[in-house]
């Protein structure tokens, strides 16, 4: 079997109204899907993190750059190409984009291995730990309108309502300003429902602590990217001042990188994203060395359905950490703001929504061979970019 092709699928629709964290605000919602096609007629799917114009930069070196490299060679051979691809392109990036791109590429090939093998990912990974996930659901983006207290209090009120056990907010707005918004978040939700918030890198380390010390009182479960992903000894710091768990790795990428902050004891919560940081492949090195450092693993999910299916089968095949009767179990996340190309680009939804509601918090894994989902192509053509038949879509953002 050898690789033919490799096409990348930006796909991208205008949201009515705007949504934001503490870096920026945006209007669009992008996605970056990777079909690896073989010449046994066996599609891999994958997806490269980076939305906005970041997609179309990936989408160039997916096609340009790392197609040239490794078409010809046997899907199957993961390792080799991934060491293929990195080799080549080490001297012009050990981070960032190009990783981004590689690991769009290596999902495809574990769900070509998979449907190939007829066997699940996560059974090629050594099988599954767990029948159901619990998930967490993610909103209280930041916006310009006011009264963001109160949209903030009736958003995490409907995501408890929704089923959710567990959910994350953005923050962002200076010290002050995100007390009263989780404040009011924490009275909506009461007591019994954990409670993350994700800062995404907006402060120093000085400003980090007595944003730390607050939310230590008001039970914050973790506190995400609360300083710039090169600050490792603030990170360290912070995790060794404060009480509330400290989370991060989103922007680390590779082994290499995530091994510092492993090694130097910097986060509470280690957060790899799998469709940024190296693909599937990377990801089981990463996962082991926390494993080694007993550092746990709740993974980042930022993306379309093909990022949620695949996080699924790597949260399946995760370990329990440490090993018990009762272990505590790892979380799915999941982006409860209106996205497209989450309920509506598979041919068959994973429906993440409606069993979360039904059951309570948790998901079933997927089922069928490899990733065991398969995105719609008229869907796909629709809203690509560069496809003729392509129509900008507005959406209401609830």
């Amino acid at each position: 079997m050898k690789i033919t092709d490799i096409v990348s699928h930006v796909i991208q629709y205008d949201l009515a109204e705007e949504l934001g964290y503490s870096q920026q605000y945006y209007t669009k919602r992008t996605a970056h899907i990777v079909e690896v096609k073989t010449d046994e007629g066996i599609t891999g799917w994958g997806e490269c993190f980076g939305g906005g114009n970041i997609a179309f930069a990936n989408k160039a070196i997916v096609e340009r750059v790392l197609q040239p490299m490794i078409v010809g060679m046997n899907p199957l051979d993961r390792e080799v190409i991934w060491h293929t691809m990195y080799n080549l392109m080490r001297d012009h990036g050990q981070k960032g984009m190009p990783i981004q791109s590689m690991s769009g590429i290596d999902i495809a090939l574990w769900d070509i291995a998979g449907k190939f093998y007829n066997q699940p990912v996560y059974q090629l990974l050594g099988g599954a730990f767990r029948e159901r996930i619990d998930v967490y659901g993610y909103g209280m983006m930041l916006d310009r309108k006011p009264e963001l207290e109160k949209r903030f209090a009736e958003e995490a009120s409907a995501i408890k309502a929704a089923g959710f056990q567990a959910m994350k907010m953005k923050i962002g707005l200076g010290v002050k300003r995100d007390i009263e918004l989780v404040e009011a978040v924490r009275g909506a939700i009461g007591d019994d429902t954990a409670l993350m918030v994700d800062a995404n890198h907006a402060y120093t380390t000085r400003e980090a602590i007595p944003l730390g010390r607050k939310f230590e009182q008001l039970d914050v479960a973790w506190f995400e990217e609360p300083v710039a992903p090169e600050d490792k000894r603030g990170y360290r710091e912070l995790r060794e001042t404060l009480d509330v768990n400290i989370a991060g790795g989103e922007c680390e990428f590779t082994a290499w990188g995530f091994r510092h902050l492993i090694e130097g004891r910097c986060v509470d919560i280690l957060q790899p994203e799998v469709c940024a940081m190296g693909g599937i492949s990377e990801y089981h090195k990463v996962l082991a060395m926390a494993r080694a450092h007993f550092t746990p693993v709740v993974n980042h999910v930022w993306g379309s359905a093909v990022a949620v299916g695949t996080n699924l089968h790597l949260l399946a095949a995760m370990p329990h950490l440490p090993g018990s009767a009762h272990p505590v179990q790892p979380m799915l996340e999941y982006d409860t703001t209106p996205n497209l190309f989450r309920e509506e680009l598979l041919t068959t939804s994973l429906g993440v929504l409606d069993q979360v509601k039904q059951s309570g918090g948790s998901v079933a894994l997927p089922s069928g061979p490899g990733l065991g989902i398969e995105p719609d192509r008229d869907f796909l053509e629709h809203y690509n970019v560069d496809s003729p038949k392509s129509t900008p879509r507005l959406v209401v953002a609830t």
